[in-house]
Formats: structure tokens, C-alpha cells, sequence
């Protein structure tokens, strides 16, 4: 069964509002965060197409370090000198999963980064998965406190780590 990621268009943000329901139940955000995002970063927003059926989605922009953007807010702009490339999110459904998508889908965004190091917020347990492709948590005060807001005790910024 063939897989890939291609360029999320407009017309897939209802299918990402469905995956996201089904794989974030308990991080909701409204559709006009994808919107946004999907606006501000053509390039970072991805679709993962199984069979020729939406299967998970990717959304992720330039962006600095320090806290993340808070869940289910609008960023307005992007930094004019990012610092990292943010991975927003990454909602694969069930059968999409344990295929290599997520290693697909990070060669990607290595490439659209241009030599900015990746991060994201790790949520739901998935801490140890994103550590198998090479994120590390950072610990720093800022950053807690404003994961605190995502109001899961498991959620961790973390950066990818690039050996070399």
C-alpha cells in the first residue's frame, strides 16, 4: 500500500481537523490555527496520503527558541531571523503508523530547515519516541512554565540533536 507525504493544500484542512480530533483528543485546537499556519508556511504544512486517502498530517514553521507558541493560539507572523524550525504538529492515524512515516517525514523537513536544528513539544507519552530520532529534551524555567499550559505532566520541549 503506497504512503507518502505531499504539499498540504486548503482543501485538506477539513481532513486535518478530523485526524486531528481522532489522534489529539486531549489537544484540541480550532481549525483556524491550521489555517494559520498552513498560510504562513506552505512549505512546513504536509499531508500523509495512504492508499489516496488522508492518513496524518504534518504542520511546522520557522520559529526562535525560548517558548513554544501556546496550543491552540495564532502566531500573527513568523520570526524574521528564526533560530529553529518548529514542528507544531504530527498526527498520524493508527494504520499510518510504525511504517517509517515520521523518518520520512523529518528527512523533509532537515531539508526545508536549511541547517536550523528542528524542535517540537512532545506530548502524551511520545517523549521517548521522538529521543529514538534524535531529540533531546530542554529543561530550561521558561520553557516548563509554558508547557504547564498543555495541562499534560509528560509534555517536553525538545530539539533535534545533530551528532557531527
Amino acid at each position: 500500500m503506497t504512503t507518502a507525504w505531499r504539499a498540504m493544500r486548503p482543501a485538506d484542512l477539513p481532513a486535518v481537523s478530523r485526524i486531528a480530533a481522532a489522534v489529539h483528543r486531549d489537544f484540541p485546537e480550532e481549525d483556524a490555527v491550521f489555517a494559520e499556519r498552513l498560510a504562513l508556511s506552505p512549505a512546513g504544512c504536509l499531508m500523509l496520503e495512504r492508499a489516496g486517502a488522508a492518513a496524518g498530517y504534518a504542520i511546522s514553521h520557522p520559529w526562535h527558541f525560548g517558548p513554544p507558541p501556546a496550543l491552540n493560539s495564532l502566531l500573527g507572523e513568523l520570526p524574521a531571523r528564526p533560530e529553529t524550525h518548529y514542528l507544531h504538529d504530527v498526527a498520524l492515524l493508527p494504520a499510518a503508523r510504525g511504517a517509517g512515516a515520521a523518518r520520512i517525514l523529518l528527512g523533509r523537513l532537515e531539508v526545508l530547515a536549511g541547517g536550523l536544528p528542528l524542535s517540537l513539544v512532545a506530548v502524551g507519552g511520545t517523549t521517548g519516541f521522538w529521543a529514538g530520532l534524535g531529540f533531546r529534551p530542554r529543561e530550561e524555567p521558561a520553557l516548563l512554565a509554558k508547557l504547564a499550559s498543555y495541562g499534560d505532566p509528560t509534555a517536553r520541549f525538545m530539539v533535534q540533536h545533530r551528532s557531527g
